[in-house]
């Protein structure tokens, strides 16, 4: 905290000291609010024709006194409007006690009636008012154009109440997560919650953070994934749910990738990855068009246009475009020599998917820009989805990437208890060679397959996609994201 910060809190705490000595309430339960700001300046002509008297309350963002008048700004959720203080008519003590004792930012009532000032600025004319809350921290002026991202995370409740910006990106991401709640609705899909602690953790090849039940005395994994659960409904007898809820990994922090963070997932039974792709596209299309009331958007000083169809490119012949090597054919000692001319690091008990994922990651995403489904990957990289008939190298597989990065991820879902099996015991001789990505043998769900699970298509995506179409890194677009110690 500077010094200056300092000094301004000890006044403003001498401030709400004198007024408990004059016996005003710095604190209060009740607030008479009759409008918010908003609904006061559209209703702007009706109110000040009948001169009728109404309450606001928000947030003093500034004061101007010019002798027996102070006028002021008054800010909520809504909207900002000019507040006029006559001394005349508040009389001198009211008056005198609103100069000396209070500040910008604290949260104030005030009860008048709407007219124009002399500048033709709707102005609300006190007849009285409350204090709502006193402020004992000054908003550091520097904060109102502060560049520093990190200290602008750290302090995200400054950085609301200095710039309207960030305010309207979170009500942009509410209205992003609602339209996929909307959408998935109107297609007849249940939304359902599951437990966050988990026994085994499935659905995706990440590390998981681990915790204490201290009533049962048991470690559990904060799931990594929304997947298994769900398609345990599936085997019950649902046919559409989705979730949208917190998932946990426990990696490394970049502008694309969070520790604690929103996915959403639905799974969707007798409908394959074909099906799939039509309705995500239909899907993606409502939600940027609903968020930035178009369907090109910009990122990274490019235009990106989500409109039309987008092309299918198949994983195997864009990975042999790029790096000249043969998925049919390459072996597992080729594709190591390639990693290691490429300069991308790998560790030697990494399997064969693991390595053709990181080589993949380098060599091919970066160059995916507009939208496009990239389909068919080999069947070591996706353990949970099917097969495909036509090649069994391959699985039905789709991603929707943009931008060089993946935005959503969805197939045709492994039905058959007897090949999950064996792919999560090929998974779990991975993690026992050290690999703390790879899936964890989940006999429950295993289990479940065996009672018989219909044929269906999965899909997921996370906020991710809300940063992208924002044009921010992901920390950017969470209100509170984990920050390293200062």
């Amino acid at each position: 905290m500077s010094e200056k910060i300092e000094e301004l809190r000890k006044v403003r705490i001498q401030k709400l000291a004198q007024m408990k000595k004059d016996g005003i309430d710095p604190y209060p339960v009740h607030a008479g609010r009759t409008h918010t700001i908003g609904q006061a300046l559209k209703q702007f002509e009706q109110l000040s024709d009948n001169r009728k008297q109404i309450t606001l309350a928000g947030r003093i963002r500034s004061i101007r006194t010019h002798g027996k008048l102070t006028f002021g700004n008054l800010e909520d959720s809504t909207g900002t409007i000019q507040f006029l203080f006559r001394k005349d008519e508040l009389g001198e003590k009211l008056f005198e006690q609103f100069s000396n004792l209070f500040d910008m930012g604290d949260f104030l009532e005030i009860t008048g009636s709407l007219a124009l000032s002399k500048t033709n600025e709707k102005t609300l004319e006190a007849i009285s008012y409350k204090l709502l809350a006193k402020s004992l921290r000054p908003i550091p002026q520097n904060f109102f154009g502060l560049k520093d991202l990190e200290v602008k995370l750290r302090k995200r409740y400054l950085d609301l109440i200095a710039n309207k910006e960030t305010r309207e990106l979170f009500k942009k991401k509410a209205i992003f997560w609602k339209t996929i709640r909307s959408f998935l609705e109107s297609k007849d899909f249940m939304e359902v919650e599951m437990n966050v602690l988990e026994q085994v953790p499935g659905g995706a090849e990440a590390e998981p953070f681990i915790t204490h039940h201290n009533a049962l005395d048991r470690d559990y994994y904060l799931r990594i994934s929304l997947e298994l659960p769900l398609k345990k409904l599936l085997v019950g007898g649902f046919e559409k749910v989705f979730e949208i809820g917190r998932i946990f990994r426990n990696e490394g922090i970049s502008t694309e990738h969070l520790q604690d963070y929103m996915q959403m997932e639905f799974y969707w039974a007798y409908a394959d990855y074909d099906q799939l792709m039509q309705m995500c596209q239909e899907l993606y299309h409502q939600i940027i068009q609903s968020v930035t009331g178009s369907l090109k958007t910009t990122y990274d000083g490019k235009e990106i246009d989500w409109s039309g169809d987008w092309p299918k490119i198949r994983y195997f012949d864009i990975f042999k475009e790029k790096t000249d090597l043969d998925l049919n054919t390459v072996t597992d000692e080729q594709l190591k020599k390639y990693a290691k001319s490429e300069h991308i690091k790998f560790e030697d008990n990494q399997g064969r998917g693991r390595i053709i994922d990181l080589i993949y990651k380098k060599k091919v995403r970066p160059s995916l820009i507009k939208p496009v489904f990239l389909i068919n990957p080999p069947v070591e990289i996706e353990p949970l989805a099917k097969k495909d008939p036509k090649n069994s190298r391959e699985v039905q597989r789709m991603q929707i990437l943009a931008v060089g990065t993946e935005l959503g991820k969805g197939f045709s879902e492994l039905n058959d208890p007897i090949d999950q099996k064996q792919r999560f015991e090929a998974q779990a001789k991975l993690r026992e060679m050290g690999d703390k990505e790879a899936q964890m043998l989940d006999e429950d769900f295993v289990e479940a397959l065996e009672y018989g699970m219909p044929p269906a298509a999965g899909f997921g995506l996370s906020e991710r996609l809300f940063s992208v179409i924002m044009d921010k890194s992901i920390r950017e677009t969470v209100i509170f994201p984990p920050m390293k110690e200062e």
